[in-house]
Parts: structure tokens; C-alpha cells; sequence
């Protein structure tokens, strides 16, 4: 996802994966101890918006047998309202129904993801986590969050029906968008999630929350609607050791707990619309997941090539808003404004754009089809793209619009 600083001298690139704007912060949370327990929650860094954040990591730990999750069959009568008990007390809604047979069509889909990370000391030592993952592939692919099986020596996983696989590969991870993969070595007939198009979400409509919540390896179900899109947020580790910046989140007040990383967020409909990665320390009810759009590029290229691969377009931007329009007396009101802030170079020398012909001060209005700002931030629509893929880029040049042809490349550190 997006970032603040510099490709040049840095871990983070300088690209269509920086955007120059302040972030909320966040503490990303340690792999629980084995025993499950209530997180402990270490206050980061205030910034403007003045929302403290926390990512959720591995939670949980080996609490006993697996438990595998027991869901009631899908049906299809979505009546008003129907009655269960002949005095008419308990009536079962429509909103009820649905979110029973997503959880029935999508519980498949989803594993729980244990990790194991060993440390080095006199006597050695190793620590147990969990979180959560999104089958994408019959084959045993699973998209999970990077901060879950980051540093892990061991994975396992665990379907919802209770079957572990202890062969399990960590394919790679993609840092800059939160999101990693594993594979299920020599698996076959998994049941693979259905991908939705976050581009099309709407505020205020009915989301689910499925995950491996507080480690307990079984999927917990909660629902909730889509409060807000495109939000930033800046994650801190526990220790403030590292960061990560995230932008373009996926806002709701779906209940999400400590090992439901790495899980999916779906519409009624049971399709995957986003990867559920954080939540508010200084709030109720505020959790954040990465919209499925961003992650569409690595995954292609992960079930084709089995490889991590980011596409990369090379300029460092503003998301255009009516405020920032107005400060800078900007033609548009929607767009990703190039932009140079005097340290870092505006479009990267020799990358995909700087080749494309864009240039500082450009508004880049449309990324193919895609309205940036209306179908998601410039960084997520460039992650449905592949390296190498071919995309024409509208841009806004001194009130004249312009066709431009950009070749993505792969990113690396």
C-alpha cells in the first residue's frame, strides 16, 4: 500500500506506493501467548486525525483439541419474516437468514493459520500465534495478512472442519499491502472463497466478519456494516521497532478480534471484499480491512508464477480532495495529484510513468477504466494489475486531459 518515504536509501519505494498524506497510527500486536488471554494494547503515536490504531496479529495460541466450526445448512426461503415458535415469539429476518448462509458458504473457505517463531538465546526459545487465512485456490494457495506469518520458522493450517496440514509453504508477502501467501503443500479440492469487487462498495452496507478469533481455531462469525472507505492508517509494532503505512482501508464497525487477521470481510452475497487486518485502540467498534481489489495483481501472479510480485507505476501523489483542490487551485476534484515535496522526487527516473511521460503537478484522473477517488485510491487500482501489464493513464495537465500509456514493473526494495 502507500507509504511516506523515499525509494532511494529506504525500505519503502518511491511510487505509486507513496502518498503524501498524514496517516492515523497504530501498534501492531505480538503473537499471543499459548494460553488465550486479553491483548494487551500499547498506544502509538497521535497524528492529526487523532485515532490511535492497532493491527491485528497472530492471536491465541494452543488452547486444546481443534474445534471445528459446526454452521447450519444454507437456504434459500429469505422470507420477511418467518415464524420458528407457533406463539410468534421468535422471528427469524431477513437480515438473519443472510448472514446465516454466508457464514454456511463461506466458513469453508476459511483456515486458521498457526505459527511458530523461534528466537535464539542461551537456551533457546520459541513462541506459538494464530490468525487467519482466505483459500484461493483448490490447490492449498491462502492469502493471509504478512504481519501473521512474518518471521514465522513454522506454519500450520487448519480448515474449518478441524483437518491439519502441517506441510505448509509461506509462498511470500507484499509488506506495502499488508498481505502474504502460504500453500498447502500437495492439497487438492479445497473449496476456494469468491472474490467481490470493493470498488463497488457502498457506505452503510451489510458486511461479515469470519475469522479464527482469539486463536481458538474456530471460525467466529460478526456482522456489521461498511462505515467509511478509503481510510490511512500507519501501524506500529509493539515495541515501535517498526512500521508499516496502509492506505485506502476498508472502514467497519464488524466486530473484529485478536487473531482474525488474515480473514475475510464479505458482502451478503458471500463474496470476499476485503482482508480484515485492524482495529481502533481509542474507539468501539472500528476495525479496518484491505480492500480485495488491492491484492487482485499479487494473486494472478502468485497462482500463475507461485510468486510475490507488485505492479509498480513510480509517482509520488496526493489524493485530490475538494480541500486540497482549493489550496492548490487544482482543476479536479477527484485524482491522484503528482507531487513533489521538495526531498522526494515527484516521478521516479526510468519507472514506468517517468517513461509514460508523466510529470509534477499532473492529475492522474483514470487508470483504464477506473475513476481514482471513485472506484479506489490510485494505489489499489494499480494493484489489480500485473508487472508488465500495458494500462493508459488519463491525466489532467494545465486543464487539458491526456492519454497516457504506462508499462508497470515489478517492485522490489
Amino acid at each position: 500500500m502507500d507509504t511516506h518515504s523515499s525509494e532511494q536509501g529506504s525500505k519503502r519505494p518511491l511510487g505509486d506506493d507513496i502518498k503524501a498524506e498524514t496517516s492515523v497510527a497504530s501498534t501492531v500486536l505480538p503473537p499471543a501467548p499459548a494460553q488465550p488471554k486479553k491483548p494487551s494494547r500499547r498506544r502509538g503515536k497521535y497524528v492529526s486525525l487523532g485515532i490511535v490504531l492497532l493491527v491485528i496479529c497472530s492471536g491465541g495460541g494452543f488452547a486444546g483439541g481443534w474445534l471445528a466450526a459446526t454452521l447450519q445448512d444454507s437456504r434459500s426461503d429469505l422470507d420477511t419474516g418467518r415464524m420458528v415458535e407457533s406463539d410468534g415469539s421468535t422471528v427469524v429476518t431477513v437480515e438473519e437468514e443472510a448472514i446465516a448462509n454466508v457464514a454456511a458458504k463461506v466458513a469453508p473457505s476459511v483456515v486458521s493459520i498457526v505459527t511458530t517463531t523461534s528466537g535464539r538465546s542461551l537456551w533457546g526459545y520459541s513462541s506459538q500465534g494464530a490468525g487467519t487465512g482466505v483459500i484461493v485456490s483448490k490447490d492449498g494457495y491462502i492469502m493471509t495478512n504478512n504481519h501473521v506469518i512474518e518471521g514465522a520458522s513454522k506454519v500450520s493450517v487448519v480448515l474449518s472442519d478441524g483437518t491439519e496440514y502441517d506441510d505448509v509453504k509461506v509462498v511470500g508477502g507484499d509488506p506495502l499491502n499488508d498481505i502474504a501467501f502460504v500453500k498447502i503443500e500437495g492439497a487438492s479440492d479445497l473449496t476456494p472463497a469468491e472474490l467481490g469487487n470493493s470498488g463497488r462498495l457502498r457506505i452503510g452496507q451489510r458486511v461479515v466478519a469470519i475469522g479464527n478469533a482469539l486463536g481458538q481455531f474456530d471460525n467466529t462469525v460478526t456482522s456489521g456494516i461498511v462505515s467509511a472507505m478509503g481510510r490511512p492508517l500507519v501501524a506500529s509494532s509493539s515495541d515501535g521497532n517498526s512500521s508499516e503505512s496502509l492506505t485506502d482501508l476498508i472502514q467497519t464497525d464488524a466486530a473484529i478480534n485478536s487473531g482474525n487477521s488474515g480473514g475475510p470481510l464479505v458482502d451478503l452475497a458471500g463474496r470476499v471484499i476485503g482482508i480484515n487486518t485492524a482495529v481502533a485502540t481509542d474507539a468501539n467498534g472500528i476495525g479496518f480491512a484491505i480492500p480485495i481489489n488491492a491484492t487482485r495483481g499479487v494473486l494472478a501472479e502468485v497462482l500463475e508464477s507461485g510468486k510475490v510480485a507488485r505492479a509498480y507505476l513510480g509517482v509520488h501523489y496526493l489524493d485530490v480532495t475538494a480541500s486540497l483542490a482549493a489550496s492548490r487551485s487544482l482543476d479536479s476534484k477527484k485524482g491522484a495529484f503528482v507531487y513533489a515535496d521538495g526531498t522526494i522526487q515527484p516521478v521516479v527516473k526510468d519507472g514506468p510513468a517517468d517513461k509514460a511521460g508523466v510529470k509534477a503537478d499532473d492529475i492522474i484522473l483514470k487508470i483504464g477504466n477506473d475513476v481514482i477517488g471513485t472506484d479506489g485510491s490510485m494505489s489499489s487500482i494499480i494493484g489489480q494489475y500485473r508487472p508488465g501489464d500495458k494500462v493508459e493513464l488519463t491525466v489532467l495537465r494545465a486543464g487539458k486531459e491526456l492519454k497516457l500509456t504506462a508499462e508497470l514493473t515489478a517492485y522490489s526494495d
